[in-house]
């Protein structure tokens, strides 16, 4: 959450409490260990590899931005540069100026902070509206950035919908079904050379 972290982080303890929020970020960071765990056993060529991380705005310091979050124990930018110094290319994922709008938006709703004729559902609604826009972004961006051949590992938060709005041309698995088809391979005895590793790339038809 960045900057927003203390902001966000008592208004949550203003509708529950300290315990349930500390219990939020404990869970949250068990998910984060077993992601980085998955990951860590994946075996991908990472130099055909993209990274997309939702929030990662394309603006041309990216990189500086996962480095400083990885540095800062941000788990899931922590994933990022470990894949990075793996060979795999790290691209800029969203809209900058949408996703400004979003935080200036979500500051303000935690912060309690009331806008002229703007209801609670009113708010809801722009937020929805804001979430779709990245998300078509993300897709225009991934659909952009994404060459036959490539694998694309996409990092994104549950109420996202931008894998739905990809091109059919880009075929999605996701993490839990490429450790199995990686399973059914090992247990086969197949090569473990990159041919072995085509069904987890993104195809392009």
């Amino acid at each position: 959450m960045g900057s927003a972290g203390n902001t966000v982080r008592w208004a949550y303890v203003d509708r529950a409490d300290e315990n349930a929020w500390e219990k939020s970020r404990l869970a949250i960071a068990d998910f984060w260990d077993a992601i980085e765990t998955a990951m860590d056993s994946l075996r991908l060529d990472y130099r055909k590899a993209r990274l997309y991380q939702d929030g990662l705005p394309a603006c041309g310091l990216e990189e500086k931005i996962v480095r400083d979050l990885a540095m800062q124990g941000v788990p899931n930018y922590r994933i990022l540069l470990k894949l990075m110094e793996r060979g795999a290319t790290l691209e800029g994922t969203e809209d900058p100026d949408l996703l400004r709008t979003e935080y200036e938006l979500i500051m303000s709703t935690a912060a309690g902070a009331t806008d002229a004729g703007w209801s609670e559902g009113v708010r809801a609604a722009r937020l929805r509206d804001l979430l779709d826009q990245r998300d078509r972004f993300i897709a225009r961006r991934i659909d952009a950035t994404l060459a036959l051949g490539d694998i694309g590992i996409l990092f994104l938060g549950a109420l996202h919908r931008a894998v739905q709005k990809l091109p059919s041309s880009i075929q999605v698995i996701s993490l839990s079904q490429m450790l199995r088809s990686q399973a059914t391979l090992e247990n086969t005895g197949a090569s473990e050379d990159a041919d072995a590793l085509t069904p987890f790339q993104a195809q392009r038809f």
